[in-house]
């Protein structure tokens, strides 16, 4: 194998040893604590829980090795973890998956993992992700997601502002990426992990996967227990760096109460079951540096014994639909455009079948739409014609999704398209949204299967508060937060923490919304996206822009423009049919499957391709998560 000097810089070997030796995962002695308060810049600070009297927010706190260890007594025997080589999936039970997770946390010490101190990971979605994330934590480190896409710019600012003292990458391509970074840029980095083979450089401070898990073999279980032993629910327990539109992104800092009651309020509302009852589902393939993902494949089937699959590194090109059809999860979570991508592809293959086909699958889509519009209104009838909708219609969709199973199916990160919203809601697919940003630990709504309001964003998660700030006669305000899923601060920003949390530790998102007389949030814009024209009048451009692509359905974008103007002007973009080279759920992967389909999924309707970031991408968007 070839030498690369590029990782020379990194603290000596023997440094590194002495300190795993010496305390595990002290350097130097931590600042004695204050009185904690609402919030805090700093990665070894503490804050005071937002506990209720009674209720939800009243439960006991506990750490995240507290959180996986009750997993593990409850699920030990049962499947967690499976990932596909070649033709052949391997699989971990949780027994399985907490040792190794102890056992990589006594290589992190080994190493010399400083308290507080960052674990980079950067690759795709794997086992050796969720065993590195859950390790850095059980060893008194702070787990950090880097984007997989994150230019060596980017990385290096990540590795430098949380202080990465270990960083795991995926391949040799992620490694040369951080060797291309001048050494003097990341002081604090020891030790690099490649968990993925071949490894085509070679220094005394890379690893393999292999190397590195033995690396743990002389640190006794004690060592380890006494660090798991000393952290507090109230302590920083990983750093998610949110995509800021202007200047570097800022690392929110989220507790272990943030993550251990977050997933179990949500595991706990949402339908979910435990795995003694019947085991869920779930396919990981979206980012997990965004807490969403977190919540969705790593947190929450934690809580109730979930089994996990890997999806290909290849999804967003065109597999994901081949593993969903295989593994069927029976919970899953999309962003907009995966949704959109589905929608799409059912329409295309639709538009080859006979007239009869295409009057049986519009004649179910207005029932599914009739009998969804009813249950909304509280009439839960089940009439034959439904039933019959349900076996020509609408188990034939689901199945040629992978979504046979599939009991919970939300949308996040970005608001769905009313037209994508009802078109699933038509074929008896209810896409639930939910609410929320990475300050909130993921989630703020919970979407309910019985009880729900479509283009809403469901409910407020028990436990937690809300409030519209400065309503207008319409009843719109900024949406504010409280709650145990508030984050604990941005590391060592403190103005721009102070700017969204107030003096009674309520977060406010920047997000407009309003709430009907049942309880449902919904969404209207973002305070910064409002248009102040030259007569003083304020415009919300987001309700205008919908309204006009409903009513010209052609129009794929919309975006209003007038700021300090006299006068508003709108551009727009046209829907087109276009070539996908690779995309999300590529024909190329899907037509021979879904060629012997006999439902139509035109549905009449034109074939939308909208751009993967719309006109209004320069703007931050709604924070749905």
């Amino acid at each position: 194998m070839s030498k690369n000097k590029g990782v020379n810089h990194f603290t000596p070997l023997k440094k590194v040893r002495d300190e795993g030796k010496q305390t595990g995962f002290e350097s130097a002695p931590l600042p004695v604590p204050l009185t904690p308060g609402l919030w805090t810049i700093h990665r070894d600070g503490e804050v005071l829980l937002r506990l209720s009297k009674h209720g939800p927010g009243h439960e006991t706190p506990v750490t995240i090795p507290e959180f996986f260890r009750e997993s593990v007594n409850r699920f030990g025997t049962y499947p967690a973890l499976a990932t596909k080589n070649s033709e052949q999936w391997e699989v971990l039970n949780f027994n399985q998956y907490y040792e190794a997770c102890r056992k990589a946390a006594r290589a992190m010490i080994k190493l010399g993992l400083q308290r507080f101190h960052g674990v980079g990971i950067l690759g795709f979605n794997s086992i050796e992700w969720f065993i590195a994330s859950l390790g850095s934590i059980l060893a008194g480190g702070l787990c950090v997601g880097i984007y997989a896409t994150n230019s060596a710019e980017a990385c290096q600012h990540v590795i430098t502002h949380a202080k990465v003292n270990i960083l795991l990458v995926e391949d040799d391509l992620q490694l040369k990426k951080i060797l291309s970074i001048p050494q003097g840029k990341m002081e604090t980095l020891k030790v690099i992990i490649q968990y993925k083979l071949p490894m085509k450089e070679s220094n005394n401070n890379l690893y393999s996967w292999k190397d590195f898990m033995e690396l743990g073999n002389s640190i006794p279980d004690s060592q380890l227990d006494e660090i798991m032993e000393s952290q507090r629910a109230n302590q920083c327990a990983m750093i998610i760096y949110t995509s800021g539109t202007l200047g570097n992104p800022k690392g929110v800092m989220l507790s272990h109460d943030n993550v251990t009651w977050t997933a179990s309020t949500v595991a706990r509302n949402s339908g979910l079951s435990c795995a003694s009852e019947k085991q869920e589902v779930v396919v990981s393939y979206l980012p997990l540096s965004h807490i969403t993902a977190q919540m969705m494949d790593i947190w929450i089937p934690m809580k109730i014994g979930a089994f996990t699959y890997f999806a290909q590194s290849d999804a967003l090109k065109g597999t994901l639909i081949n593993t969903l059809q295989e593994v069927k999860p029976t919970a899953f979570l999309g962003v907009p455009r995966i949704w959109e991508k589905m929608q799409e592809m059912i329409k295309e293959n639709g538009i080859k079948f006979s007239s009869l086909r295409k009057k049986v699958f519009s004649w179910g889509r207005v029932i599914g739409l009739k009998v969804h519009t009813k249950r909304m209104l509280g009439i839960h009838d089940t009439p034959m014609s439904y039933r019959m909708a349900k076996s020509l219609v609408f188990s034939k969709v689901r199945s040629d999704l992978g979504l046979d199973y599939c009991h919970f199916s939300i949308s996040g990160a970005a608001p769905l398209d009313r037209e994508t919203s009802e078109f699933f809601l038509s074929l008896d697919l209810l896409i639930s949204e939910i609410y929320g940003m990475t300050e909130s630990t993921g989630p703020h709504t919970i979407p309910s299967q019985n009880n729900y309001k479509i283009h809403s964003c469901g409910k407020i998660m028990a436990g937690c508060k809300n409030m519209l700030y400065q309503q207008s006669k319409e009843g719109i305000g900024e949406i504010c937060i409280w709650g145990r899923h508030v984050f604990m601060g941005y590391l060592e920003m403190e103005d721009e923490t102070t700017e969204v949390i107030d003096e009674e530790g309520w977060l406010h998102t920047g997000d407009l919304g309003h709430m009907d007389n049942q309880g449902f949030l919904y969404i209207t814009g973002r305070i910064k996206e409002i248009l102040v024209m030259a007569g003083g009048e304020n415009v919300a451009p987001i309700p205008i822009e919908n309204l006009v692509k409903e009513k010209i359905p052609i129009i794929s974008n919309a975006l209003l423009v007038g700021d300090r103007a006299k006068f508003l002007s709108i551009l727009l973009t046209l829907k087109v049919q276009r070539q996908r080279f690779g995309d999300i759920l590529s024909p190329r992967n899907t037509k021979s499957k879904l060629k012997n389909s006999t439902t139509d999924f035109s549905g009449g309707a034109a074939l939308g391709c909208p751009n993967e970031d719309s006109l209004r991408h320069q703007k931050e968007k709604p924070s749905q998560v």
